[in-house]
């Protein structure tokens, strides 16, 4: 596979991934915290809180997805190597770690303030994993492709 058509595969499956995050974000959750708040009537007044706070951590995967691509137009340009690279994948460590600290923080805060049930809380420390780990690859990455660099500069300047 070449790098064009590794570069449109990714830039597809990126497209795909902030179409299904909008359907989730602004179809599944509403739907789904409006039958919570029908049927468990004492979290009713969460309802827009939580639905406001699940829309403020999308703001860092789509922020992902925007350095994403980039990633894959540079991947498509030929420059798969190159700082602006190392730059966007430390970009998206650091937003995955912040995604994390933010909705673990905020399972905390809305426990506290008694909007939350603890069962939803143990089932957010996967999510939260989950982006850690994300944040741990993109970190590894960046550490990688900086010394590909690196590499490429020293053969770049050898005869």
């Amino acid at each position: 596979m070449n790098q064009l058509s590794l570069s449109k595969w990714l830039k597809v499956i990126i497209l795909c991934a902030g179409l299904i995050g909008i359907a989730i974000y602004c179809i599944v959750f509403p739907v789904y915290g409006k039958d919570i708040a029908n049927m468990y009537p004492e979290f009713s007044q969460a309802y827009w809180p939580w639905l406001i706070f699940i829309w403020i951590t999308a703001v860092p995967c789509y922020c992902v997805l925007f350095f994403s691509w980039r990633i894959a137009c540079s991947i498509g340009n030929d420059h798969s190597f190159s700082m602006e690279n190392v730059n966007n994948l430390k970009r998206i460590s650091y937003l995955a770690a912040s995604d994390s600290l933010i909705l673990f923080a905020g399972n905390i805060i809305f426990l506290f303030l008694n909007m939350n049930h603890p069962s939803v809380l143990l089932a957010s420390l996967i999510i939260v994993f989950t982006g850690i780990a994300i944040a741990v690859t993109s970190a590894i990455l960046s550490h990688f492709v900086a010394n590909a660099v690196a590499m490429k500069e020293e053969n770049d300047l050898t005869i």
